[in-house]
């Protein structure tokens, strides 16, 4: 009941009302701003995760000394290695690409077979336009949307393909130069896929880039990605042949190392927010001591124990803690739940592109809340708060009272 008549904001009181406010404002904002910041990162991760791992090997296994011309063999036999989704052989290269606007792009072709790529989910589940049932007959191409808008392609359009590692002449390499049809327009999700990828039959891509009757890798793809160095080994002893063979997580490993780092980063500067107002709490309760210090006096000498008088000041301050905390969860939560259109109506009333996709690499703001970590950031906010009452609560239970009384 002391705490609760404390805490209701009178003239006499009105500048501790205002400070407990202020805490009250800060503890939310900064509980809220932590749980949204961090799964928003979570969000990051798990998407760019999911779909790189979606269309790139999870290993990835390449020859020594010969050739992969055994490719198909070696592929069947780590395809039974346990623990393995599939493989597929792969011939890649980096080519210059242009379409009827005679814009110029950098591309990555894959050479793939079609079986191959109906296993491949971010990009079979996500056919645009065109099919891939056909594709290794078909004898065109599939493209990400981005690269067919910037192109000005359209299906059945002749994409031309420009590789500088071409036919070798007298008069040195000449570039190869060919064009395909479009039969496929595919949209992944990541602005750089999207903009960049293009598959090829692996057959054509063997004559495109003259690794005829050979492959230039073999990825694999497994149940469980993140498991991968247990597996390099049966899948290298599979393979019966000369290789060696690489994981996604040190193909990858300083783009994702960055993320942990800016999101460790991100959680101890907004843990800030949450410690000023912790400090926001002390200073209102110390101000609330100084200015009940008559009342604390006549509580005691009404018989009143030091511990009684502690635990007023405690609620106090506590209760601005556990309110302002359970409302910056209710707000973060919230928040994440419909961050996309709050991005969407912001982008709308600013008449600008908020997290543009060609920066973000993702199409859409992505936010995965993880329960532990809200658990914990919550756990952390409590304990500030609490921590920030001990001392004044301590400090209006040392009160003496005749010296509170003397000049009353």
């Amino acid at each position: 009941m002391l705490a609760t008549r404390y805490l209701r904001s009178r003239r006499r009181d009105a500048g501790v009302s205002v400070i407990a406010g202020f805490s009250f404002v800060g503890i939310m904002l900064g509980v809220a701003a932590l749980i949204i910041v961090m799964s928003v990162m979570n969000g990051f991760r798990a998407e760019l995760q999911t779909r790189i791992l979606g269309v790139n090997g999870h290993i990835v296994l390449r020859d020594i000394d010969t050739p992969l011309t055994d490719y198909a063999e070696v592929t069947d036999r780590v395809s039974k290695v346990p623990g393995v989704s599939f493989a597929m052989p792969v011939v890649d290269g980096q080519v210059l690409v242009t379409g009827p606007s005679d814009v110029k792009s950098f591309s990555l072709v894959k050479g793939v077979r079609g079986e191959d790529l109906k296993k491949l989910k971010p990009v079979a589940s996500n056919i645009k336009i065109g099919t891939i049932d056909d594709f290794d007959q078909a004898g065109g191409v599939a493209i990400g949307t981005r690269l067919a808008q910037g192109l000005g392609l359209q299906l059945g359009d002749q994409i031309t393909i420009i590789s500088p590692d071409g036919d070798v002449t007298p008069l040195g390499t000449t570039p190869r130069i060919k064009a395909y049809p479009v039969t496929a327009i595919f949209e992944i999700g990541l602005s750089d896929f999207d903009a960049a990828y293009v598959y090829m039959p692996l057959s054509e891509a063997q004559l495109f880039f003259n690794q005829e009757g050979r492959a230039a890798s073999i990825e694999i793809f497994t149940d469980h990605p993140d498991d991968v160095k247990d597996l390099q080994g049966p899948i290298e002893e599979a393979a019966k042949r000369p290789n060696y063979t690489s994981t996604w997580q040190t193909d990858n490993q300083a783009f994702f190392s960055a993320l942990q780092v800016e999101r460790n980063v991100m959680f101890i500067i907004l843990t800030l927010i949450i410690l000023v107002a912790a400090l926001n709490i002390i200073s209102g309760l110390f101000m609330l001591v100084k200015d009940k210090g008559r009342d604390i006096a006549i509580l005691r000498t009404m018989g009143a124990t030091r511990g009684s008088v502690m635990r007023v000041f405690f609620i106090t301050g506590a209760s601005i803690g556990v309110c302002g905390t359970l409302a910056g969860f209710v707000l973060g939560v919230v928040f994440c739940l419909n961050i996309e259109e709050i991005r969407q109506f912001f982008s709308w009333l600013s008449g600008t592109v908020l997290f543009n996709p060609q920066f973000y690499f993702l199409s859409k703001l992505p936010a995965e809340i993880d329960f532990t970590e809200v658990v914990s950031v919550i756990g952390m906010a409590l304990g500030l708060s609490f921590l920030a009452t001990i001392l004044p609560s301590w400090k209006a239970s040392k009160l003496d009272p005749v010296e509170a009384l003397r000049y009353e």
